[in-house]
């Protein structure tokens, strides 16, 4: 059972954080599309970003930062244009953005973490960014999570926030999140956004320890079309406001924060899978049998990246003949002998034999993990925009908790992992056809 619990309050649950959203003109919709969290005093910072080559203005910006001073008071995330692959001058936005933050907060620039999504190739629009970030600071507040939310997505659906609480000696201890993402979905961090505070004392080291083996186990383990992105940003703030004794070394209170803070980074990867773009279903992958935890997480990925298992899934095909094909072509070595594959509770698959199982009743449970949060038919991308043009409080709220189970086991190994992805629909191509024109 888990230690913790959840609470409401997402990034604001944490005690001396702040948050905001507002509209300041960046998205061509009028959509909410600046955020800014803030810490009222300094707050370790830690990051996981993109591995791509080709990375945003702000991603080079904040890893400077981080490797310079982990110690960060605010980050800024805008909506609707990556200013990545923008040169020099894009770059200088960055830059001019921190500035003018440090500026309207009294703090130095070099305490503002900077974040971007939208449109690879454009620069932030920043006429509007000057003149929203007097107004996005003036609306800072501790119940201001929600409107954060809302101002980072963009072909999102929905919103995506949690928030955790345990205690660590006799006091509690609060980590909070909110991402986005829907789309350029893939392992090694994706077109995506997350941020993470935490009010608890722990060292600096410690802490990016932490969150790099999280993202493993969460952000580095969701796909939805195999694509990385040139923005992909996770950041987590620890502020201390907890007054908990301070966790410099690993033992069991440093196991426990890193356990909710896994947990939360799970909870917000698992429903930017099932916001991918076009789908209708959570996939989750168990892989079990392994050498070791790594080669299980390769195995798991592999399979809920494969466009033919996707395509199955959203079929409602009990197709496991794909399933164990991903499997094979993993790069990770088993004996096809020692193969087993369940679908839900159809074990179809076992000791590399196929069983005979009821495909109807198959086919049936992978129906019983459809939600109708597809696209509405009239769906319009906005011109040079990738906002969508309807009214999101029509779409129905995402479920976690009803994914279609595929549980993979290949040998008697302690090895195991999870992957999570959804299928792979009509309205994916549809929505990225249209993306720019």
């Amino acid at each position: 059972m888990a230690d913790w619990q959840e609470i409401t309050g997402g990034i604001t649950a944490p005690r001396g954080y702040q948050a905001a959203g507002i509209t300041a003109g960046l998205k061509p919709s009028g959509l909410p599309d600046l955020a800014l969290i803030f810490s009222e005093v300094e707050a370790i910072a830690a990051g996981v970003f993109t591995t791509s080559q080709v990375k945003a203005a702000c991603v080079e910006y904040c890893r400077q930062r981080l490797q310079a001073k982990p110690s960060v008071r605010a980050i800024l995330c805008n909506a609707g244009q990556a200013n990545a692959a923008t040169g020099t001058q894009g770059y200088l936005d960055t830059l001019e953005s921190a500035l003018a933050v440090g500026q309207a907060l009294n703090i130095p620039s070099e305490s503002v973490l900077l974040a971007s999504t939208g449109v690879i190739g454009q620069r932030i629009k920043m006429d509007a960014l000057r003149s929203g970030i007097p107004k996005v600071v003036a609306a800072l507040s501790e119940t201001g999570s929600d409107a954060a939310a809302g101002a980072i997505i963009t072909t999102d659906l929905v919103t995506k926030s949690i928030a955790l609480e345990t205690t660590i000696s006799d006091r509690p201890v609060r980590i909070g999140g909110i991402a986005k993402g829907s789309g350029m979905i893939h392992p090694n961090m994706a077109t995506m956004l997350a941020f993470v505070t935490c009010d608890a004392v722990v060292s600096p080291h410690l802490w990016q320890q932490m969150l790099a083996r999280a993202a493993d186990r969460s952000f580095n383990s969701i796909t939805v079309d195999g694509d990385t992105s040139t923005n992909d940003s996770l950041i987590a703030l620890a502020n201390g406001q907890s007054r908990t004794p301070a966790i410099t070394e690993w033992g069991a209170e440093a196991e426990k924060l890193e356990a909710m803070l896994t947990a939360v980074c799970q909870h917000l990867a698992k429903a930017i899978a099932r916001d991918g773009e076009g789908a209708t279903c959570l996939i989750e992958v168990e892989v079990t049998g392994a050498h070791d935890e790594l080669s299980a997480r390769q195995i798991a990925k592999t399979i809920a990246g494969s466009s033919l298992v996707k395509s199955a899934i959203f079929g409602r095909d009990p197709n496991w003949g794909r399933i164990a094909a991903a499997a094979g072509r993993a790069g990770v070595p088993f004996e096809q002998e020692n193969l087993q594959i369940k679908l839900g509770d159809f074990l179809m698959l076992e000791n590399g034999q196929p069983l005979e199982f009821d495909r109807a009743a198959a086919s049936a449970y992978l129906k019983k993990a459809v939600v109708d949060s597809s696209l509405p038919k009239d769906f319009i991308a906005t011109n040079n925009s990738n906002d969508l043009s309807f009214d999101r409080s029509t779409i129905k709220a995402q479920r976690l908790d009803n994914p279609v189970i595929i549980a993979v086991s290949v040998g008697n190994g302690y090895g195991s992992g999870k992957a999570w992805g959804c299928d792979l629909s009509y309205d994916y191509v549809r929505i990225n056809a249209e993306y720019t024109t």
